[in-house]
């Protein structure tokens, strides 16, 4: 790709960055009956080591904001790709705790988080292939995916998600 045609526009920027938000503002909520959180069922190791994950997802999210407004492809793709690679859960559990994540979180817990994990591969890829438009397309259906889950299983630590 040639660097004129990497080079953003502002008026596709905007556009890109409202889409965000229309994403961000328009997930579904689970009401409060669906509300389930996984966290009181957790061990103290696999809470914090869930905790631990979301953090470093977080913290890369806010990145991927940041240079998606830039049109940094790059630093997008590495981080994108960190957050596909982040298993923190799958990298520091031992087999006995496997079990225990698995007594504890419903089925559907674990298909939401493979879907982010593959969202976040999609993201990186678009951002190799230098697709901006892909990029904020795939980065709010994380967003979303992030609220969607949040919504079911994390309404102890995000109570206005389940109103």
């Amino acid at each position: 790709m040639t660097s004129a045609a990497k080079k953003t526009n502002p008026i596709r920027l905007a556009i890109s960055s409202l889409a965000v938000g229309l994403v961000l503002s328009t997930a579904l909520p689970a009401t409060a009956e669906q509300a389930q959180p996984v966290s009181p069922e957790l061990t103290p190791k696999l809470r914090d080591l869930l905790r631990k994950e979301m953090l470093s997802v977080e913290d890369a999210s806010h990145q991927i904001m940041s240079y998606l407004i830039a049109g940094d492809d790059d630093e997008v793709e590495k981080l994108a790709q960190k957050i596909h690679d982040s298993f923190i859960l799958q990298q520091s559990m031992t087999p006995e705790d496997k079990q225990d994540l698995m007594a504890a979180v419903p089925e559907d817990f674990v298909t939401q988080d493979r879907a982010f994990h593959a969202l976040s591969a999609e993201l990186a890829e678009a951002a190799r292939n230098g697709d901006r438009s892909a990029q904020h397309q795939k980065f709010g259906e994380m967003i979303q995916a992030c609220s969607a889950c949040h919504s079911q299983y994390a309404t102890d630590r995000f109570p206005l998600l389940a109103q």
